[in-house]
């Protein structure tokens, strides 16, 4: 009886290579389509897997389980890796690997493939995943075995009738989902070469982007409308891309740190999630208290580096993630984003849980601010620093 592997298939080039790579390695390969949002015809996917030489092809609709469990976290973390990425793909790793350990049960695989290199973040993420969910079960990533560069692995394809749309002219890879897309390889690679607009797909380009509106409403941390729309999270997610994308918003360049050690030139294509965090910021700034914000900031920074360093499956995301539970039953009301040449820019916010009061810091009548009482807070919250200056003019003193 052939081994049997389940391979985590996209129908790009790494993983359609990797079907016929593995056959000859005398597996029975089972790939797994999951759709966390890419708007690909996955049934088609599922046939060129098929066409390949996969022996079956699973495909799991899992946009509601990744907006609910992983995209709900991110945006109360407000989550982003080194200040600028929202990470879309990092974040849908773990439920495609949890997914892959599912299927790899039902169908008695003993070993798990993924399309990743051994440059990449993704191999940590899948692995160790894995390695959590299903101990013991055999991680195959012959990307990171085969020794093929990008341009002979294109070759390889072309040798044996593998279908692919990257070609040595144009090698970029590719990952999306509901929360961004990410472009790498090509040209791409020389930092100081500016990108090529055909990276961009769900973003127009400064010179053809519209100006517009968006009022984005959220009931404890959760988006639930645009402008009044209510949609469910998947579909509010796919339309604030649609709508912030066409003015631009969303692009992202960034010269990022990987987990393994090197830097990397990505583009980033996420106007959902840069419209969306945007506007999530400022309902917590107006509905959560000083303290709260100032020690939230650290937290979000390590959720952030918890899910871009493949530890999802561990007690400290799940603490991070409770906490930011915690830190959203006040986060309730609507922002409004204005919307032009690559900017989401909020002109308006207001809540029902709002700390902010306006009796409070009017200047105008109507004014119920105690001003008497700042005289005597000043006074205490100068006491230490004013007792230390006076300990240090003393010992001057007695220096002389």
């Amino acid at each position: 009886m052939a081994k049997r592997v389940v391979l985590a298939y996209s129908g790009g080039l790494d993983t359609s290579v990797a079907i016929r790579w593995l056959a000859d390695q005398g597996y029975e390969v089972v790939t797994a389509t999951v759709d966390v949002g890419e708007a690909k015809d996955l049934e088609a996917v599922a046939q060129k897997a098929m066409r390949v030489g996969a022996k079956d092809a699973y495909v799991i609709d899992a946009k509601e389980e990744f907006c609910s469990e992983f995209l709900v976290p991110a945006i109360a973390a407000n989550a982003l890796y080194q200040g600028r990425y929202p990470l879309a793909t990092a974040l849908a790793r773990p439920l495609i690997a949890r997914h892959l350990c599912r299927i790899a049960d039902e169908t008695m695989a003993e070993a798990i493939s993924h399309g990743c290199t051994g440059k990449g973040n993704d191999q940590v993420r899948f692995d160790v995943a894995i390695e959590t969910l299903r101990p013991g079960t055999r991680v195959i990533a012959p990307a990171r075995e085969w020794g093929l560069t990008r341009e002979e692995e294109i070759a390889y394809a072309q040798e044996h009738g593998i279908p692919v749309s990257a070609t040595v002219k144009s090698p970029f890879s590719v990952d999306a989902n509901l929360w961004g897309r990410s472009v790498e390889g090509g040209v791409l690679e020389d930092p100081w070469q500016a990108p090529p607009e055909e990276c961009y797909v769900w973003t127009k380009s400064p010179a053809e982007a519209i100006a517009q509106e968006m009022v984005v409403s959220f009931a404890e941390g959760v988006p639930i409308s645009l402008s009044g729309e209510e949609l469910p999270l998947p579909f509010l997610i796919a339309k604030a891309a649609e709508v912030a994308g066409a003015s631009g918003v969303g692009r992202i360049d960034l010269l990022e740190d990987r987990l393994v050690g090197i830097k990397s030139r990505e583009i980033y294509e996420a106007p959902a999630a840069v419209a969306l965090i945007a506007a999530h910021r400022e309902v917590e700034f107006l509905t959560l208290p000083r303290e709260l914000l100032q020690h939230k900031v650290g937290v979000e920074q390590a959720f952030a580096q918890v899910v871009y360093n493949g530890q999802w499956f561990t007690p400290l995301r799940a603490a991070l993630s409770a906490y930011l539970s915690e830190t959203q039953k006040a986060v309730t009301g609507d922002v409004r984003l204005a919307l032009a040449h690559g900017q989401a820019v909020t002109t308006g916010r207001r809540s029902p849980q709002a700390v902010y009061d306006q009796s409070l810091a009017t200047y105008s009548e109507g004014d119920r601010f105690d001003h008497s009482a700042a005289v005597g807070f000043i006074t205490i919250y100068g006491m230490q620093s004013q007792a230390y200056a006076r300990a240090q003019a003393k010992a001057k003193a007695h220096a002389r």
